[in-house]
């Protein structure tokens, strides 16, 4: 599918959106389809779940998890164009929800209120923009806030550990885990990776470089696991830090 001629920044944009939602109005998967994701999100996911699709577009993500079982789906997008669209078209299904929102600004939505928040390649449109560590931080930070303790942000990416670890980590409220999946069907005899299984992570994450080797084709997943504790404690570290000063 052509996606139409567009600059770095203008995936940033709403703007941009909004025009290609009204020149591509077919379903379109950005990365990854239902199908393939499927075995992980049973790792992390229960069918209860309430859970948080950001920058949903048009991609049959939601549908496909309502069909799979999935109760209760909140897609969100900046598009009003599309998300007028989906909620046309899946007026019908009570368990998929579609409301136009900036993943920057969530306020809608209360504080530790959902279970798991997906991420097909928002954060890295968002990465694309004018102010991109500003605006990607703010995201983080709501994606933070919405989600209960425990719960889980998939973050499905071309963003290998040297580009996003350190942004995630920044955060302080997770712990993080890896898993890759092949972005071509390997030919009969090439190493593969199972998706199922967390790669080594360490902190820089230079252990999965040096598990995947140089230019692996792959999405990179990462599963951040909210942790209040490390709020808690980061806080703890800071008041101590001022009493000592």
């Amino acid at each position: 599918m052509t996606l139409g001629t567009a600059t770095k920044h203008d995936y940033g944009e709403p703007s941009y959106w909004d025009r290609r939602y009204r020149q591509y109005q077919g379903p379109f998967d950005w990365y990854q389809k239902y199908q393939s994701l499927a075995p992980l999100f049973d790792l992390y996911l229960r069918r209860p779940h309430r859970l948080l699709l950001v920058g949903c577009g048009n991609s049959a993500l939601g549908e496909s998890m309502v069909d799979d079982g999935y109760q209760d789906v909140v897609n969100i997008d900046i598009s009003s164009v599309v998300i007028e669209a989906m909620q046309n078209k899946h007026m019908d299904k009570p368990g998929l929800k579609y409301i136009k929102m900036d993943v920057r600004d969530m306020d809608p939505f209360q504080s530790c209120s959902f279970d798991a928040v997906i991420d097909k390649g928002t954060l890295d449109s968002i990465m694309c923009g004018h102010n991109a560590l500003l605006n990607a931080t703010k995201m983080l930070q709501e994606v933070g806030r919405v989600l209960k303790d425990k719960g889980v942000y998939i973050l499905i990416t071309y963003g290998d550990p040297s580009y996003r670890l350190r942004l995630l980590r920044d955060i302080e409220l997770w712990t993080i885990s890896m898993h890759v999946l092949e972005r071509i069907e390997k030919r009969s005899g090439q190493k593969t990776w199972e998706l199922i299984t967390p790669l080594p992570l360490n902190e820089d994450g230079s252990s999965v470089a040096a598990v995947l080797g140089s230019n692996p084709e792959v999405h990179y997943i990462y599963v951040c696991i909210k942790d209040e504790s490390r709020r808690s404690h980061q806080s703890t570290e800071t008041n101590d830090i001022g009493n000592e000063l």
